[in-house]
């Protein structure tokens, strides 16, 4: 009895030294950086934004057929389990929706660094109810992360002759998104606790196609629409990456605490972004992104080394 307690003990060990969560987070990371930097050129090609989630959605199938077919195909079907895995993709594509809406009446340079900041309401959400600490290490990374996210979206040079100060509408949509993502997350390491990743991602998938027809309904079908290589097949490959980020992040949660998995990977993604938009796209930042770099690659280090018995 000693001797199996001590191996299971050792094991245990080995899978907190092995930090499972930290890859998926990096995976995740990396993923959302490279689909960030060009889930733009679809648009920009004439393929709408609206059709853009439509394919989003169906490049979910792929990765959740995939690891339900790991766990031969146990799909939790308990009340329970299919109403935390709806609430998890609701907010998920349901701030994705909203989020269509409000960067077609509000200034984007305003709107995505205020939903940045998402992970500020995981973290709350996460040591009130879940009672998740961090060292000292992960607390400096946190802040750092969460300092270094609005950096990332702010544009200061950009004009803001557009933007309407008696506005409100875009300010409170871009703030519903804030809280979706936010509580989103919380849910997601919650629902980690009694369910498995593979169900909780299946029922992020099925959600996303549920939302399709109020996408297609948002879709001016009136203007010209790219419909060739460079549009929705183009779209396809680059929405495949935030998929199979997302199911990365599902897992990432289900190892690692969310008050360091959050921030970690609403940094790192951005700073993969800005450096691809450099080297690639050939997209000099600004110096609040300059600052922004910096700030999440330190974060992101910290959050790294911070020891799992702490984190």
């Amino acid at each position: 009895m000693v001797a199996k307690l001590n191996c299971n003990e050792l094991q245990t060990m080995r899978e907190k030294n092995n930090k499972p969560w930290l890859l998926y987070a990096i995976i995740a990371t990396i993923f959302w950086g490279i689909w960030g930097a060009f889930t733009g050129v679809p648009s920009e090609n004439g393929f709408p934004d609206t059709l853009i989630y439509c394919v989003w959605a169906i490049t979910m199938i792929l990765p959740a057929v995939f690891v339900l077919r790991r766990v031969k195909w146990r799909l939790e079907k308990d009340r329970k389990s299919i109403l935390y895995g709806l609430i998890i993709g609701l907010l998920g594509a349901g701030g994705q929706m909203i989020l269509f809406y409000a960067v077609t009446i509000g200034p984007t340079y305003l709107i995505f660094p205020i939903i940045s900041l998402s992970p500020l309401i995981t973290i709350v959400l996460s040591l009130l109810f879940l009672k998740e600490r961090t060292g000292l290490l992960g607390i400096i990374g946190i802040i750092l992360a969460l300092f270094s996210l609005p950096l990332f979206e702010y544009g200061g040079d950009l004009p803001a002759e557009n933007v309407n100060e008696n506005e409100t509408l875009w300010f409170v949509l871009a703030i519903l998104v804030l809280v979706a993502w936010g509580v989103q997350a919380y849910f997601m390491k919650l629902a980690n606790h009694f369910m498995n990743a593979e169900s909780i991602f299946f029922y992020m998938m099925a959600t996303g196609i549920m939302l399709i027809p109020i996408a297609l309904y948002m879709t001016d079908f009136s203007q010209e629409i790219n419909w060739g290589l460079d549009g929705p097949y183009l779209a396809a490959s680059i929405q495949v990456l935030n998929a199979i980020g997302a199911l990365c992040l599902v897992f990432a949660f289900r190892y690692g605490k969310a008050i360091v998995v959050s921030p970690m990977t609403n940094a790192g993604a951005p700073l993969i972004t800005a450096i691809i938009s450099l080297l690639v796209l050939g997209i000099m930042p600004g110096e609040f992104k300059i600052a922004g770099i910096v700030l999440a690659v330190i974060a992101a280090f910290l959050l790294a080394i911070q020891p799992d018995s702490e984190s």
